[in-house]
């Protein structure tokens, strides 16, 4: 099989491409990416000379381009886009050109080169937020509620998706995915913010009260419920996809990496708090679960610990990324 991966030098997209590899390796895949700030080569050092994997810098938006890529690709995986809320508070236009313009182009193409399915990754955030003591989830029929300029263009995508395969016949399959973390999350994001700023014997910043509550997903579990949908999912359908059981806020992550790291609660800093910071995302995994049969290979705290360690050894990958002029 022949797989396009739009994003793929992004932190999940490369997660994704080595777990395909490493599990399919006859397929071959073709790495798409413009190489943004988040975009990073050096993600894809492990499957970088294999014969099947090829990297194409280009834009998702370049129609051109992707008439030259698509012929022969059996399966498009989208996970190209803008994807930071703060970034988006402060710059919305790019997210709306990247994630709505840039999936209708690649949608538009993918039809016209006959590409048999197409999997498209979203996020938890389409769904808006929840109260903190209400115990609701996100399911697959939440309405849809966005509430930063990053959600909205995310929810719009998902739109653009489901009104192909209406429209067009398309098959297609859609995940919403809580907080990933793991090996190559680009530093600013609150795990490796937290565990880099840690290793240099910098405070943390935690935004407002810090009891502002996530789903956290390992990348890895992240790709192999990507895999069954693809391969055992019904076309047309969009699974939730989350990592726990239990809610926990920021601060309580916060002092968990802390303890991993043998420092204190006196290196935690809050900070003023985000225009409309959604207050609690908890996602009901039940589908996919009861359906394909994914479930977490570990629990939070276990993956924690693999990624703290992890950052720890491998310096050289973010110090390096903490000097680019962004």
């Amino acid at each position: 099989m022949k797989v396009l991966v739009t994003g793929g030098a992004g932190f999940i997209g490369a997660n994704f491409i080595k777990y395909w590899l490493d599990n399919y390796p006859s397929d071959t895949i073709i790495n798409l990416d413009k190489l943004t700030y988040a975009g990073n080569l050096d993600n894809l050092r492990a499957v970088d000379n294999l014969p099947n994997y090829h990297f194409v810098k280009g834009d998702i938006r370049d129609a051109g381009l992707l008439d030259k890529i698509l012929p022969e690709v059996d399966l498009v995986v989208h996970f190209a886009a803008e994807s930071h809320v703060d970034r988006s508070i402060t710059g919305p236009a790019v997210f709306v050109e990247t994630n709505v313009v840039g999936t209708q182009v690649l949608l538009d193409a993918v039809l016209r080169n006959k590409v048999k399915h197409f999997h498209h990754v979203s996020t938890d955030e389409v769904f808006g937020s929840l109260d903190l003591d209400s115990g609701e989830k996100f399911n697959e029929q939440t309405p849809y509620d966005p509430h930063s300029p990053y959600s909205a263009s995310k929810a719009a995508s998902d739109h653009l998706v489901r009104s192909y395969g209406r429209t067009y016949g398309l098959s297609y399959t859609i995940t919403n995915c809580s907080n990933n973390f793991g090996p190559f999350q680009y530093p600013e994001k609150f795990l490796p913010l937290l565990i880099t700023n840690l290793l240099r014997g910098q405070k943390i910043p935690i935004y407002g009260d810090g009891l502002y509550v996530r789903d956290w997903l390992y990348v890895e579990d992240h790709c192999r419920a990507i895999d069954l949908v693809i391969r055992q999912g019904k076309v047309g359908e969009t699974y939730c996809i989350g990592g726990m059981t239990e809610d926990i806020n920021n601060l309580t992550v916060a002092k968990k990496v802390l303890a991993l790291l043998g420092q204190d609660e006196s290196m935690i800093e809050f900070v003023q708090d985000r225009p409309g910071h959604d207050r609690r995302y908890a996602v009901d995994w039940s589908k996919i679960k009861n359906e394909l049969g994914w479930e977490p290979e570990y629990d939070f705290d276990r993956w924690l610990e693999k990624t703290v360690a992890w950052y720890k050894q491998n310096e050289w990958w973010w110090q390096k990324l903490l000097s680019r002029a962004i």
